[in-house]
């Protein structure tokens, strides 16, 4: 007579406990016997965000989920992809390490008609004086790096190795035209942004959903650079929007505005 399949194995590698009438986990699905079914001693990867938020004094206030962090906020930051709280230090995916943090990424659509529109405007250039030509771009190119070296701000704890150069021109209506700067090569535009803005002392309202967005955008094209790519996969691209002691221009947008359609103001 064949055996009857009564019952469910627990979850728990070191128990694997059958249990004829098993728990389910609401918040992570995992099936677990009776000693293993609270989230606590099953070790649930699964944060449940309502119940993270505390209150104190009247006021509500939500803590940061990341490792050791202290940090509260008074209004919910939220990551999009793990759901997890976070304060604003380590509100972009690489600095809360996320877990669904996507190791390496394609190429995104937006970035890829960015090049393609760079390429066709090269095309668009007279032929060039040969290589004597290409040899003053290249040297004033040079130049240019060792300028923005001497003055630029940043972190001086970044080995020289990780560094990338840039001339960021700044918003209009600010004091500054522009201002050299240095950043992580690892870092993501959003960081980028972050760091740029907390440097020029700009008014930052990127975690404010109405308001206007201060965003990293081409000098050339106008082009918005995606908030996730990293600086690293903009610069190893063969045909790159971007390059080391170059421009970049920094100006608030309206939410539904993909880029700027006039650059020439900024330069």
């Amino acid at each position: 007579m064949a055996e009857l399949d009564i019952g469910k194995h627990c979850n728990i590698k070191s128990c694997n406990q059958t249990d004829f009438l098993p728990f389910i986990c609401k918040a992570c699905s995992g099936v677990f016997c009776l000693e293993h079914r609270s989230r606590d001693s099953h070790a649930c990867p699964v944060v449940d965000v309502e119940k993270e938020v505390h209150v104190s004094g009247g006021s509500t206030s939500y803590p940061c989920t990341f490792e050791d962090c202290k940090g509260k906020e008074l209004l919910p930051v939220i990551c999009p992809h793990c759901k997890k709280h976070f304060c604003l230090a380590h509100r972009h995916q690489d600095d809360h390490k996320c877990e669904k943090l996507e190791t390496t990424k394609p190429r995104m659509a937006a970035t890829q008609e960015l090049v393609q529109k760079i390429v066709e405007s090269k095309k668009a250039l007279p032929p060039s004086k040969g290589r004597k030509g290409a040899k003053n771009v290249a040297t004033a190119a040079k130049v240019a790096l060792m300028k923005l070296k001497l003055h630029a701000a940043g972190d001086k704890g970044l080995p020289q190795t990780e560094r990338t150069y840039f001339n960021v021109l700044l918003p209009k209506e600010g004091k500054d035209a522009s201002l050299p700067m240095f950043f992580c090569t690892k870092w993501s535009v959003g960081k980028v942004v972050d760091y740029a803005a907390s440097l020029a002392s700009l008014k930052n309202n990127n975690n404010i959903l109405t308001a206007k967005k201060l965003r990293l955008c081409h000098p050339q094209t106008g082009e918005a650079l995606r908030m996730d790519d990293t600086l690293l996969s903009l610069l190893a691209h063969p045909e790159s929007p971007l390059y080391n002691g170059g421009n970049v221009i920094l100006e608030y947008l309206d939410n539904d505005c993909s880029g700027l359609e006039d650059t020439s103001a900024y330069i």
